[in-house]
């Protein structure tokens, strides 16, 4: 986990959405989705990172509700939104992870911020790969047009 982190967008509001529009550039807390071999055997020189915010924010901007984040959220019952505990020692309050909110960036700029001592924390195994199996069922769903009828 990262902070500080350089992130480009397009911002767009409907119903006008102009296609020329100049990216919008902001620094955030993000975690490295990337699969770890990859960044150490230099085999891509880009990563995929999602944007980590605290939980009261979401809270206090009204993107989700505390009931949701206590009773679901926290759970991992809500496809997209990885939960974070509290941890004091890196100074992390609660944070949810936003796999629906994905950016690309240089690996470089990953390794420029490490080194510059943005880096906030590693997620351990089992943790690592359970946020990964998250990220994986967010985007292997499959939607099907009806559920399946069922006999009474």
């Amino acid at each position: 986990m990262l902070d500080n982190c350089p992130i480009f967008g397009l911002e767009c509001t409907a119903p006008l959405v102009e296609l020329d529009a100049e990216p919008t550039r902001w620094r955030a807390r993000v975690v490295v989705v990337t699969q770890a071999c990859d960044l150490a055997n230099i085999t891509t020189t880009r990563a995929v990172v999602a944007i980590v915010h605290a939980a009261q924010v979401l809270v206090e901007q009204q993107i989700l509700k505390a009931s949701l984040i206590r009773e679901r959220v926290r759970r991992h019952q809500v496809f997209g939104w990885y939960f974070l505990p509290e941890y004091s020692e890196a100074e992390l309050a609660e944070s949810i992870v936003d796999l629906r909110n994905l950016h690309t960036v240089p690996r470089l700029i990953l390794e420029t911020l490490i080194s510059q001592g943005k880096r906030v924390c590693r997620l351990e195994t089992p943790y690592r790969e359970h946020m990964a199996q998250q990220f994986a069922n967010t985007y292997a769903r499959i939607g099907l047009p009806e559920p399946y009828e069922t006999n009474p």
